[in-house]
Order: structure tokens, then sequence, then C-alpha cells
């Protein structure tokens, strides 16, 4: 079984949300914004994992539209915890770096499918 850059990229990432989310908790005692972020951001490859098992073209398109506007949801979290100074802008700007690969990927895989 192959396994595409989009899955690696995604999973990756939410390795890396996942223990900033867990940083906020545990050390800052900060549960909004964190477990927003974290849904959102792990959410990107369980749909991009949904859409690779998907039935059908039109469900495999839904599902990468999905892992993008999770993709854009979390960017907008990551966004508020640096400007609110739960996480350094190092952080926030090397998870956004991140981000905005991934959301590259997922948007020529949509431009891609629009076209077809």
């Amino acid at each position: 079984m192959t396994i595409s850059p989009a899955q690696t990229k995604s999973y990756d990432f939410s390795v890396k949300m996942v223990t900033l989310c867990r940083k906020l908790m545990v050390e800052d005692k900060e549960f909004v914004l964190s477990r927003q972020l974290l849904k959102s951001a792990t959410s990107i490859g369980a749909n991009i994992e949904e859409a690779i098992g998907g039935f059908s073209r039109n469900d495999f398109k839904y599902k990468i539209s999905i892992s993008y506007k999770e993709a854009r949801e979390s960017r907008y979290w990551i966004r508020l915890l640096v400007s609110t100074g739960f996480i350094s802008k190092e952080e926030g700007f090397s998870a956004l770096a991140d981000l905005d690969e991934l959301m590259r990927m997922l948007m020529s895989t949509l431009k891609t499918l629009n076209r077809v």
C-alpha cells in the first residue's frame, strides 16, 4: 500500500499539533482554543484517509474539500494562538508553513478534480 505525500504531511502535522495542544493544556491550562485546534488539525488527515477509501469520485472530492476547510480553520486557530501569546511566533510560523504546504497540496488536488 502506497502512502501519498498528502497522507504523510497531514499525519506529521497532526502529530505536531497533538504535541502542541498537549503542551497548551498541561503547561498553560488553555483548553478552549487548543481543543478547537486539535479537532480541526487532526480532522485534515482523517478526511484525507476517508477520501482515499471513498466509493466514488464525488465522495473523494467531497472529503478532500472538507480537509481543505479544516486546514483553513486550523490556520485561524494557530494565528489566534500566536496573537494571544499562547504560542511563540516561531512556533506559529513553523506550524503555518507546514499547513500552507498541505493546503497547497489539497487545493491542487481539488483543481485537478474540477478540471477532469
